[in-house]
């Protein structure tokens, strides 16, 4: 199939980088990472402590994050036209000045409604700095290591600014509430606009790679995906069979891909190749990082869920967090030696054995779990999560430059909603699933309430004696004290459903490895006895 012609996406520079330089790049990396990351994590990371700040509801809170990933879930596709065609400098002058005109916009938020439309703005200025991060790690590596040390590097920045963020959020907090978040955010964005500047990538060639029926193309995938965007970040918290709304949502998203997908399958040249998107290698690779998605999930939703419900805020967290952090780091730096060792399945192997070991100490936890009984159970998650991504980051990305630069495109596609939408889908159902079994075992729980029990009626009275020198008439006494039995078995109830939801990652992690391993040996069994069937 006939297809324009495009640059390669990999700058490749004709002249050797000193290591000063190359650090710089690197630092200018890191911190364009962080600063698009920390806009997004700060947020969710305060979501309970921003209500009263806003007079909201959780659920009103939610629809601030729906609004950021709206547009975030498909304007990467956009923008890898858009740099080519305009130029990657002025790509990247123009990406860091809207990221540093929509963070000073935070900072007049008066209500929730103006906070809406500003994380809507949010969510378009924050997508091309993760590119921008991207092509400032592969610059400051030779082009045999770009794809291994890297794509490996940057990958594992992805990983750092959610740790981060609960790590700062309680000094920012308690300097000046949630104007203090957005002031970090500023600053941090006005850190890295200079160097953008002072540190220039090299380009590859421009060329013109936009035709008009992209545009109309773009805008109905752009829909779709904002569509399950936000039906996938508010459809838990206002319960998929109760809001009709969310319905219509589901209906639009899919009507609207579905348009997408009959006008791109007959273009000559289509914006997005869906045949070669659609092959069994591509949909095994989708797999692949679903999965990551869900079993990482368990650190960046599930967890923080958990402490929420047994009562711990970010302050008592803060050196769980930074365990977290260093974890990853030290993950991220073994699987870039792996990488450059080519044992990229080994990682897999490791990675997989790491989370589901974290994921099954973890399911053994109780209403009198801390953080410091989770240091090595979430530092093994975290090991884990920074060293499955880059792997598969590399060999697909690798396979959509074996193919052509125009496929680069196609292979954003599939990694960006893996990793995006993905990313919600798997917070979307293991936020289900908790709450469906915290029916479940509550109704179990309630079952064993019985005020002709000693037992309970002794721990009613118990529970009620803090109420005793205020309320008099016993009848009052006893419905108080049965009000708090009753918070407590709802908190049980929770702590055993999220104790299932590690159970359940634990035991995809274990599927997943066995599946891997046995796949792993059959290769090898094939090459000792035919191997040019290996390479075939």
């Amino acid at each position: 199939m006939p297809a324009p012609t495009q640059p390669a996406t990999i700058p490749q520079p004709a002249v050797h980088i000193s290591r000063g330089r190359a650090s710089l790049y690197m630092f200018t990396s890191v911190l364009m990472f962080l600063t698009q990351g920390l806009g997004m994590n700060l947020l969710n990371a305060n979501l309970y402590q921003l209500q009263g700040a806003f007079s909201a509801t959780v659920n009103e809170l939610a629809w601030l994050s729906a609004a950021y990933m709206a547009p975030y879930a498909s304007l990467s596709v956009a923008l890898f036209k858009i740099r080519t065609q305009y130029g990657l400098r002025r790509f990247a002058e123009l990406g860091i000045l809207c990221f540093v005109f929509a963070a000073f916009a935070n900072l007049f938020v008066s209500d929730l409604h103006s906070a809406l439309i500003i994380r809507f703005v949010n969510g378009v200025a924050a997508a091309p700095l993760s590119t921008i991060g991207i092509l400032y790690m592969l610059e400051a590596f030779p082009p045999a290591k770009k794809l291994s040390m890297g794509l490996s590097l940057a990958v594992m920045n992805t990983l750092l600014s959610a740790p981060l963020a609960r790590i700062i959020s309680p000094a920012l907090m308690e300097y000046g509430g949630w104007r203090a978040l957005y002031t970090f955010e500023v600053a941090l964005a006005l850190i890295a606009l200079p160097f953008i500047y002072l540190l220039p990538v090299t380009a590859p060639p421009r060329a013109k790679v936009i035709q008009t029926l992209d545009i109309f193309s773009y805008l109905i995938l752009a829909g779709g995906f904002g569509c399950l965007a936000i039906l996938l970040s508010l459809g838990r918290f206002y319960w998929w069979f109760e809001a009709p709304w969310l319905g219509v949502l589901l209906a639009c998203a899919i009507g609207l891909l579905s348009v997408f997908v009959a006008i791109e399958i007959n273009r000559s040249q289509p914006m997005l190749d869906l045949r070669w998107i659609f092959s069994w290698p591509n949909i095994h690779m989708a797999g692949v990082l679903i999965l990551f998605r869900t079993v990482s999930s368990e650190q960046t939703t599930t967890v923080s869920g958990f402490y929420q419900q047994i009562g711990l805020l970010n302050d008592q967290t803060m050196l769980l967090y930074a365990i977290v952090l260093a974890a990853s780091v030290a993950a991220g730096l073994f699987c870039t030696f792996l990488m450059v060792k080519k044992q990229l399945d080994l990682a897999h192997v490791i990675a997989l054995l790491l989370i589901g070991a974290g994921a099954w100490l973890d399911s053994q936890s109780t209403n009198l779990t801390r953080p410091e009984q989770m240091y090595l159970s979430q530092a093994l998650v975290a090991a884990g999560a920074a060293m499955f991504l880059p792997p598969v980051m590399t060999t697909g990305f690798g396979a959509a430059l074996a193919k052509g630069p125009i496929y680069v495109v196609n292979f954003i596609v599939i990694f960006l909603f893996t990793q995006s939408l993905g990313s919600l889908m798997a917070s979307a159902a293991l936020g289900t699933f908790v709450t469906i079994r915290e029916k479940f075992h509550s109704n179990l729980l309630a079952e064993q309430i019985m005020l002709s029990d000693p037992l309970v009626a002794n721990r009613v009275t118990q529970l009620a004696g803090s109420y005793g020198k205020v309320i008099t008439d016993k009848t009052l006494l006893n419905a108080e004290g049965l009000q708090l039995l009753t918070q407590q078995v709802s908190r049980e109830a929770y702590v055993l459903a999220y104790n299932d939801a590690f159970f359940v990652i634990f035991i995809g992690c274990a599927i997943s490895l066995a599946i891997l391993v046995s796949h792993l040996i059959w290769r090898r069994l094939v090459a000792s006895s035919d191997p040019a069937a290996v390479l075939a």
